[in-house]
């Protein structure tokens, strides 16, 4: 495992995370100084680079949001801590602006600052995970006559620097087709910057898209370059651009016409060589008449258009996809890959994905992780696709039917067949056969709580929280032969939080 790098001036505080870290099993390398980890960095191999930088905020030599600017320049994956003594907002949001992984206050509590760094681990493991396969992955997959046509459209590209715009619903893949072109295209080795115009607070989605200088506003201590200097000489893709502000949309205009901006707080123009292609949900047209959208950058953007169809429009794609990102998600978390079977397929072809692609590949992580049996069945789909086989008694069912919640008539087999001890299921696309719209251990949850609600108690929170807890870490210990770190680090909490609930809950 590669080292996490320490940056501080003070040699304490080097050393006490240090000796931390290595009661971790985590191996350290320490600095006192930003200069000696640009230099670092600089002649360290792929596999000698550091997992987690964390750095002191204020040392002689250059500042912490210095360094962290250089480094996010050349290492933008790189998880990075900032730590000071000075807790003020303007530091925090610096750091957070710069792409900090977290700010950490001090003095700090030493178990909580490991855990944090942990943490930190895990993510860096899951993106380089994430990296390695992507080669592996096919970019896009489709043999539906609709996704053929998004095909060929990206091979006509190819060799173009043409302005696109891709139109489709919501997680439906548009990034997908954005990285596919950029990666067929004559940019292929240049940058390809991704910014999500309608997920970032309009005051800031400026200084995001084309940068500060030094001093334009409170917490910008340092120049940061914006998304449209990242992406020179490469493609820069702006989702969802018709939530763009309008104000902001002149100025990007203005980009698309001669490729100069100014920074937020600059008086000098800066060039950007960039190919811009854009996407939306909405429709733009409409936007349009409705003044929301500027013509003139509508057609500006609206060069190529690319439709990307909905997954309800290519039904015939669902069963190469779902098998795709059940060996996909099993990769992830190191498990042997689901099987589904042609009965659960039939279900899934028969729901109508309003969540599109992206839906689907949730379902199938879901799947991976709560499926029973290696082979899917349609009783193991979740709720969301209208499939839900609740099992349980008369107890049950009195509970559900004193808190007024209604079962489904199924067939001839009554108004209470929802309830019965026989799993039953409706066909697809009829009404779901649900109770309360929860899975089985849900629905009997929700009826013990409603149990014990009537018979006066008022503990219910802690009595169920404690069984609740304590299943969940009995399950772990049990998959990890009771070894606590490795129960802790599965069930995504701390070694320290595992072993004072395992204190608390009496599981000695």
């Amino acid at each position: 495992m590669k080292p996490i790098w320490i940056v501080d001036d003070d040699q304490s505080i080097r050393f006490v995370l240090e000796k931390a870290l290595l009661r971790e099993h985590l191996p350290t390398r320490s600095f006192s100084n930003s200069r000696d980890v640009l230099a670092a960095l600089n002649t360290a191999a792929d596999d000698e680079g550091p997992q987690i930088l964390v750095s002191d905020i204020r040392m002689p030599g250059g500042s912490g949001l210095e360094l962290l600017e250089k480094v996010k320049a050349k290492h933008p994956g790189l998880p990075v801590i900032i730590m000071t003594a000075f807790s003020d907002l303007d530091s925090a949001v610096s750091a957070f602006q710069g792409g900090a992984f977290e700010y950490l206050p001090k003095p700090f509590d030493l178990p909580k600052a490991v855990e944090l760094i942990r943490r930190a681990v895990e993510e860096s493991q899951r993106e380089e995970v994430a990296e390695e396969r992507m080669g592996d992955a096919p970019e896009m997959l489709g043999q539906a006559p609709a996704m053929q046509d998004v095909f060929r459209a990206i091979g006509r590209l190819s060799q173009s620097n043409v302005t696109v715009m891709i139109t489709g619903e919501s997680g439906s893949g548009k990034e997908l087709v954005a990285r596919a072109l950029h990666k067929h295209s004559p940019r292929a080795n240049g940058p390809f910057v991704a910014i999500n115009t309608a997920a970032i607070p309009k005051d800031l989605l400026e200084s995001e898209l084309f940068g500060h200088e030094r001093g334009a506003f409170t917490g910008a201590q340092t120049m940061r370059r914006g998304r449209f200097e990242q992406a020179d000489r490469g493609t820069l893709f702006l989702d969802e651009i018709g939530d763009m502000p309008f104000e902001l949309q002149t100025r990007l205009l203005r980009v698309l016409s001669d490729g100069h901006f100014y920074r937020v707080g600059g008086h000098s123009a800066v060039k950007t060589n960039v190919r811009v292609i854009a996407a939306t949900h909405q429709d733009l047209e409409q936007r349009v008449k409705d003044g929301g959208f500027r013509e003139d950058l509508f057609h500006r953007l609206n060069v190529i258009r690319l439709r990307l169809p909905a997954l309800r429009e290519r039904k015939e794609d669902i069963s190469m996809l779902t098998r795709h990102f059940l060996q996909q998600s099993a990769q992830q978390l190191g498990v042997d890959p689901k099987r589904i079977s042609d009965a659960a397929l039939v279900w899934l072809e028969g729901f109508n994905f309003p969540g599109n692609v992206r839906q689907l590949e949730n379902i199938c992580h879901w799947l991976t992780v709560m499926a029973p049996a290696q082979v899917v069945e349609p009783k193991d789909l979740p709720p969301e696709v209208g499939v839900t086989v609740v099992p349980g008694g008369s107890d049950v069912a009195s509970a559900a039917v004193s808190a007024g919640i209604t079962a489904v008539p199924v067939a001839d087999r009554g108004v209470h067949a929802v309830l019965s001890s026989a799993p039953v299921m409706a066909a697809p696309n009829s009404a779901p056969v649900t109770l309360g719209s929860l899975a089985g251990w849900e629905v009997e949850l929700e009826a013990e709580v409603i149990a014990l609600l009537g018979a006066g108690r008022t503990d219910v929170w802690d009595a169920l929280t404690h069984r609740f807890e304590s299943r969940l870490i009995l399950a772990a210990l049990a998959n990890t032969k009771g070894r606590r770190i490795e129960a802790a680090q599965k069930l995504g909490i701390g070694r320290n939080t595992i072993t004072r609930k395992i204190q608390e809950l009496g599981l000695e």
